[in-house]
């Protein structure tokens, strides 16, 4: 008689058990507050929803730059209302204006005191190639000097062109692989 109530005992215990790990595997209290993805998402969205722009007004363009961080057109919205006038706490470099040679040198030292991972707006036509200045004076476009992610036409281009450039970068943001760079970083340390 005792084995027969032993197998029962361990059938009754084993359902107890898988009823318990079913309950403990769907719970409905924690239902909408996990959400599963990739790393590179993770970071990438974290990324392109809080740029935080080093403003390099050289020219007219500067003003439109201005106004596109007023209430008017509203620039916080992607997390980039806060202008960083400090490189090492910026990583979008916004080029919004004319580019002297004698200012190239001061563009690019502020460019390289950016951490990485860092992104460049040519914005107006002079930015992005030298608009209507064709003289030895003007770099015919920030791109010979820096890598441009975005470019911005115009003269100037209005704030709505700002930020549709900003879109589009978040855009370029979201497609790149972000873990890439930390494994080939810690394969060279």
């Amino acid at each position: 008689m005792a084995t027969t109530e032993t197998p029962t005992k361990d059938l009754d215990t084993a359902e107890a058990a898988r009823t318990e790990l079913a309950h403990a595997a769907y719970d409905s209290k924690i239902e909408g507050n996990v959400i599963f993805t990739r790393v590179d998402a993770a970071i990438n969205w974290m990324r392109k929803n809080s740029l935080w722009p080093m403003p390099m007004g050289l020219a007219c363009c500067a003003i439109e730059l201005m106004a596109t961080a007023s209430s008017r057109f509203d620039i916080s919205r992607f997390g980039a209302e806060v202008m960083r006038f400090s490189p090492r706490q910026s990583d979008v470099m916004i080029v919004a204006g004319t580019v002297t040679y004698k200012m190239a040198l001061a563009v690019k030292r502020v460019w390289d005191q950016m951490p990485e991972p860092k992104w460049c707006i040519a914005m107006g036509a002079c930015a992005s190639s030298g608009g209507m200045y064709r003289s030895y004076a003007v770099l015919q476009g920030i791109d010979q000097l820096l890598p441009v992610d975005v470019y911005i036409s115009g003269c100037p281009p209005r704030p709505e062109a700002l930020i549709e450039g900003l879109m589009k970068l978040q855009k370029k943001i979201d497609g790149e692989e972000s873990t890439m760079d930390l494994k080939s970083d810690s394969t060279e340390a």
